[in-house]
C-alpha cells in the first residue's frame, strides 16, 4: 500500500491533490503543534488587477504549544462572506466561477468548530468534484497507537509501519529532513512528488503560480485538472 500523510491544509495547491490522487490512502496529520502563518487556515488566490492575496479562516487565539486538532475557528466573525467577496473578481473572467462558488458555499456556511474539520470537508468535496476516490482520514480519529519519536521523520515512518504501507510519498517541502535509508531498511520505499510547472490562462498578462486549487478550478474543467494532476516527477 502507498501512503500519503500531511498536515491538513485549507484549499491547498494543486500538488496536494496530486499527492492524494497518487496514493492508496491519505492521512491528515493533526496531532503536532500548530504553526502560525502556514497553510492550515489560509491560502492564496489572485488579487484583482495583479499579484495575489490571502483567503483565510479566523482562528481563536491559543497557546503556542496547541496542537492542530485543538485549533478552533472564530465563528463570531462573518469570515465566510469576506471570503466569497474576495472571489467575486473572478466572475468576469473565470468560466467556472459559479460552480466553484456553489461548491465552496455548500461547505463554508456549515457550522464547524475546528479548522481540521472544515479542511477535511473541503478536501473531500473537492476530491469528489475532481473524481479522486482516495480515502482521507484524520489521524487523531484513527485510534493508531504511535509511540513518541526521536526524530521528525519518524512520525511518518511509524504511521507507515502501523498501516503496513510499503511506500510513502511526501510533498517536496520535507525532503531535507527525511532519512531515506531509515525507511528502506524497514522495507518502505520513500519518494517525493514534485509537480511540473503548470501554466493555464488566468486571463491576465502574467501567470501567478502556486495558488490555491480554487484558482485552478476557476479556469479549468475537470478533465483538464485531472490531466494536471498527473504532471509530476517522483524523486
Amino acid at each position: 500500500m502507498t501512503l500519503g500523510i500531511n498536515q491538513p491544509y485549507f484549499l491547498p495547491y494543486l500538488g496536494y491533490f496530486s499527492l492524494i490522487n497518487l496514493v492508496d490512502e491519505f492521512i491528515l496529520f493533526d496531532t503536532v503543534q500548530f504553526i502560525r502563518h502556514g497553510w492550515i487556515e489560509r491560502n492564496r488566490i489572485l488579487k484583482p488587477g495583479f499579484g495575489w492575496q490571502y483567503i483565510s479562516v479566523p482562528l481563536i487565539k491559543a497557546k503556542r504549544e496547541t496542537i492542530i486538532k485543538d485549533m478552533l475557528i472564530n465563528n463570531e466573525i462573518a469570515w465566510q462572506n469576506k471570503l466569497i467577496a474576495q472571489l467575486v473578481h473572478y466572475k468576469k473572467k473565470a468560466p467556472y466561477y459559479n460552480i466553484v462558488i456553489d461548491l465552496l458555499s455548500s461547505v463554508i456556511y456549515e457550522k464547524f468548530e475546528s479548522i481540521v474539520d472544515i479542511d477535511n470537508k473541503l478536501l473531500n468535496e473537492i476530491c469528489n468534484y475532481l473524481e479522486i476516490d482516495t480515502p482521507i482520514s484524520i489521524f487523531s480519529e484513527n485510534n493508531s497507537n504511535i509511540n513518541s519519536v526521536e526524530a521528525s521523520d519518524e512520525w511518518a515512518l511509524k504511521i507507515c509501519l502501523a498501516y503496513e504501507a510499503d511506500q510513502y510519498i511526501n510533498l517536496p517541502g520535507g525532503r531535507d529532513f527525511f532519512n531515506k535509508e531509515k525507511y528502506e531498511n524497514l522495507g518502505i520505499k520513500l519518494n517525493f512528488i514534485q509537480m511540473k510547472d503548470i501554466v493555464y490562462s488566468q486571463k491576465r498578462d502574467y501567470f501567478e503560480p502556486w495558488l490555491s486549487i480554487i484558482d485552478v478550478m476557476m479556469f479549468n474543467d475537470v478533465p483538464m485538472i485531472k490531466n494536471y494532476l498527473n504532471q509530476y516527477d517522483l524523486i
